[in-house]
């Protein structure tokens, strides 16, 4: 069992800067994790969620043996318990909804022992032998010991990260290689609740995992020597161990989640943009294209912050991690990650479909229908757009849901598709409209068009992610066609009125929870001759099954040279080899 991680050095509080007025006592821990917050952000974040001490406070301590793929720690949490009695605290563990990999022990409650419920497989509930009244708290302690598995074969190239499952669905968020380990999920934590007290429902196998209500953080994890922690919040400081291990220390305040990876062997670049430290982590094979995210990162948060708003957090990272089942990124409060596929596909161009099946057919085919002027000459440019357009996908998450808070399992369309739209959004204020309709064209348009020609069928956007077949077209759908609300609205609007609603939606609920149709009501008031039919469009796009009519047949000559149509011939002979092509072995 490790140390309980209750009191930190006194110097070091004494240290701490006045966070609170003087007679309001904010807890050392409150202190530390708002350090991670701008200052004028503390006083938004206040006013969104009430007084930050009564935040959910988790206390964690990690203990990571990357040789034996083992995590062990002790995790305290404390609630304010706010509106209701509350009869029994919930804990989601997100690795363990595809096999049983974190175990939990020594489970008390208020210093009572309790024995855990196990109602999901992801979720735990800890009944409580008496209510806890509003105003008073509940405090959970527990031990962890965590199993992680081998990350699938072929995740750091392209085509394998498309074929890997990732271990059943989670994209290698928990998963270990050699030199990284991704322990995202390993920190229990406590869901949120809908209108009749139940947990939110947690992860599918299809999209993102969970998102938290907004909490403080404070962690200690210890790795051996040679090896590095990135996880969310100020880094607190490396502390070496009588054992030759070193303790990493970091403080959160008012995240949704709190990821943990830890690699050997890795680099760092680092920049600043408005007050935020912004960190690019990279392997040493892959730092060229590291430093090239350190700089898409910097221009994506600073064209953001001037118009969607400030950042909350005071340090932003962006870690190169070994993704599966085709993701290209994860996000994370304060941190994302970039699949290594991107990294290494942006590096070598060349090498990115190599073992593709049925390539040597279609690389003759594209050969006859231009030569050089076939796509596969415009790979590499193709592939660092897309690199940049993940970037600047996963940034804007942090304002959709990071900030903005929405359900990502019942609704995900509502954060993924204004995260996606606000990547094309950059690519344009950035490099202009041509740019952006470019890769609105490769990111949007060609993912529906690519399930259309494998055989999918349009169907609804907004629904549960447990609703979707299958990612592929969980990504056409959710990726590719519902985006395009944001496209069409904009249209109807004019550019100065869907700014003004779209900044105004992230001012309104910046911190909370939206709904799925709280951007509509926030750009009807923004043009309001305009609001029958903005709610049309959004029933139309997301609700209905209009993809072909509004975006177009797939044509194969467009998609595969870059425009023009190719002979009837050509195109059956493609048509049958794609469906090859798109499922790799």
């Amino acid at each position: 069992m490790l140390a309980h991680l209750h009191r930190w050095p006194l110097l070091a509080l004494l240290l701490v800067p006045g966070v609170a007025p003087a007679g309001n006592f904010v807890p050392p821990e409150v202190q530390f994790s708002l350090q991670h917050l701008k200052s004028e952000e503390r006083a938004r974040a206040a006013q969104a969620l009430g007084p930050l001490e009564d935040l959910p406070r988790y206390q964690v301590q990690l203990e990571v043996d990357p040789k034996a793929r083992k995590v062990t720690g002790h995790l305290r949490v404390e609630l304010s318990v706010r509106n209701r009695p509350l009869e029994a605290v919930y804990l989601r563990v997100t690795p363990n909804a595809f096999d049983p990999r974190v175990a939990l022990s020594e489970v008390k409650v208020n210093g009572q022992p309790v024995k855990p419920e196990r109602p999901e497989d992801s979720l735990y509930r800890l009944p409580l032998a008496s209510p806890v009244a509003p105003g008073a708290s509940a405090v959970v302690e527990l031990d962890l010991e965590a199993r992680v598995p081998r990350a699938q074969p072929g995740s750091t190239s392209l085509l394998g990260s498309l074929g890997a499952s990732g271990g059943a669905g989670d994209y290698g968020a928990f998963a270990a290689m050699d030199d990284f380990m991704s322990l995202v999920g390993v920190v229990p934590l406590v869901p949120p609740l809908d209108t009749s007290g139940n947990p939110w429902a947690g992860p599918t196998g299809v999209g993102d995992l969970a998102l938290y209500e907004p909490s403080n953080v404070l962690a200690n994890i210890i790795v051996p020597s040679g090896w590095k922690v990135f996880a969310t919040g100020v880094p607190m400081g490396e502390l070496p161990q009588k054992d030759g291990r070193v303790r990493y220390s970091f403080a959160a305040g008012a995240v949704r989640d709190f990821p943990v990876f830890a690699a050997r062997g890795y680099q760092s670049a680092t920049a600043t943009v408005n007050g935020v430290t912004v960190e690019s982590h990279f392997a040493a094979a892959d730092a060229a294209v590291g430093k090239r995210v350190l700089k898409y990162t910097s221009d994506v948060l600073t064209e953001f912050e001037r118009r969607l708003g400030p950042l909350p957090f005071k340090y932003f990272r962006v870690v190169e991690a070994p993704l599966s089942g085709g993701a290209g990124g994860m996000e994370f409060p304060g941190l994302v990650t970039v699949g290594t596929a991107l990294y290494r596909g942006a590096a070598n161009p060349g090498g990115a479909l190599e073992g593709l099946k049925g390539m040597n057919e279609m690389q003759q085919l594209l050969q006859a229908m231009g030569g050089d002027a076939a796509p596969l000459a415009q790979l590499g440019k193709t592939l660092e757009r897309t690199l940049e357009f993940t970037v600047a996908h996963e940034v804007a998450h942090q304002y959709f849901a990071g900030l903005v808070g929405s359900d990502p399992i019942n609704a995900p369309v509502v954060d993924e598709s204004l995260a996606q739209y606000a990547a094309l959004l950059y690519m344009e204020w950035k490099h202009g409209r041509a740019a952006a309709e470019q890769t609105r064209q490769e990111s949007l348009v060609s993912a529906y068009h690519l399930f259309r020609l494998s055989g999918g069928k349009d169907a609804p956007a907004d629904r549960p992610t447990s609703d979707f077949e299958d990612s592929m077209q969980y990504g056409a759908l959710v990726y590719g066609k519902a985006p395009l609300l944001h496209h069409a609205s904009r249209k109807l609007m004019g550019d100065e009125a869907f700014f003004k609603g779209l900044r105004s939606y992230v001012d309104t609920y910046r911190f909370k929870w939206t709904c799925g149709d709280c951007l509509t009501r926030e750009l009807a008031k923004a043009s309001p001759s305009n609001a029958k039919e903005l709610e049309r469009l959004r029933v139309r796009w997301w609700k209905e099954t209009h993809g072909d009519e509004d975006l177009g047949q797939a044509n194969l000559g467009a998609l595969l040279t870059g425009g023009g149509d190719i002979d009837p011939g050509t195109q059956k002979l493609i048509e049958e080899l794609l469906p090859g092509l798109l499922q790799q072995e």
